[in-house]
C-alpha cells in the first residue's frame, strides 16, 4: 500500500522472544509492499516515536502482560498508550492483545481454564472475525477496556476487541505450521502441564493450514480498512502530523 505521494506504509512490528515470529503477518504486510520494522523489545532498548509509524503490530509472548518485573512490559504498555492517543492503530495478538487492553485501561489476570489448540469461537462480526477455528495458546486473559466493542468471545474470556482503530486478540492468527513446530520443540513442557497431544497439535494446525492462512489474511484485510482505516488518505494526514510534530 503507498500513500497518494507514493510513500510505502510503514509498520512497526513489537517481537518479544526468538520462537514468537510475525509469522503470516510478514506475508501480509509484504503484499502491501509495506516498509516494516521488527523491534525485538525484549532485548533492544531503543527511543521509538509510535507517530513515526502507520501501524503498529505486537505479537505474541511467553510472558505475561501484567508482569512488571519484565522491563519490556512496562516499556511497552507506554507505547502503546502512546500510540492510541496519537491515533496510530494497534494490532494486538494474544499477548499483545492483552497489552493493549491494559494500555487502554484493561486490566490482565491468570485464568482458571487454558486455552491451548485450534478453537471456535463467537463472533458478532464475521467479516472481521470468522468463528474459525483459530488457534489459542495462553493462560491470561483481560477485562475489556472502556469504551471497547467485543467482537468475537468464548467462555473462557474476550477474544477480539475494537477500540477507536486498534483490534486486539486473544488468539494467533499469525502461526504457521514452522511456527507450531517451534512452539511444540520449545514450550513442550506447557503442553505436557496442560495434557496436550503435541503430535495431534501439530496434525491439525498441518491439517488446517491452508484455511486458517485465508482466514488470517481476511481478518489482517478487515482490520486494515475497516478498523484502522488506512487508506492514502490517512497516510498522508500521517505523514502531515509528523512534519508539524
Amino acid at each position: 500500500m503507498t500513500t497518494g505521494e507514493g510513500r510505502r506504509l510503514k509498520a512497526l512490528i513489537l517481537q518479544h522472544e526468538e520462537p514468537t515470529p510475525p509469522g503470516h503477518v510478514t506475508e501480509w504486510l509484504a503484499a502491501h509492499d509495506a516498509d516494516v520494522d521488527v523491534w525485538r523489545i525484549d532485548v533492544e532498548d531503543r527511543d521509538v516515536d509510535p507517530r513515526d509509524y502507520d501501524l503498529i503490530v505486537s505479537l505474541g509472548s511467553e510472558f505475561a502482560a501484567f508482569d512488571d518485573t519484565k522491563p519490556f512490559v512496562v516499556r511497552e504498555v507506554g507505547l502503546l498508550r502512546d500510540a492510541v492517543e496519537d491515533d496510530v492503530p494497534v494490532l494486538g495478538l494474544c499477548f499483545g492483545g492483552q497489552i493493549l487492553a491494559r494500555a487502554l485501561g484493561g486490566e490482565g489476570f491468570r485464568v482458571d481454564e487454558a486455552e491451548i489448540g485450534w478453537l471456535p469461537v463467537r463472533s458478532t462480526d464475521q467479516e472481521l472475525v470468522p468463528e474459525g477455528p483459530w488457534f489459542q495458546w495462553h493462560f491470561d486473559s483481560f477485562t475489556v477496556p472502556s469504551g471497547a466493542t467485543v467482537v468475537a468471545e468464548t467462555d473462557v474470556g474476550p477474544q477480539a476487541f475494537v477500540a477507536g482503530r486498534s483490534l486486539g486478540l486473544q488468539f494467533h492468527p499469525e502461526v504457521t505450521t514452522q511456527i507450531m513446530d517451534d512452539w511444540v520443540r520449545v514450550y513442550r513442557h506447557e503442553l505436557d502441564g496442560d495434557g496436550v497431544d503435541p503430535d495431534a497439535l501439530l496434525e491439525e494446525t498441518h491439517r488446517l493450514a491452508g484455511e486458517s492462512h485465508d482466514r488470517a489474511m481476511q481478518l489482517f484485510e478487515r482490520f486494515l480498512h475497516g478498523v484502522a482505516k488506512l487508506d492514502a488518505a490517512h497516510t498522508d494526514d500521517a505523514d502531515r502530523q509528523r512534519a508539524d510534530a
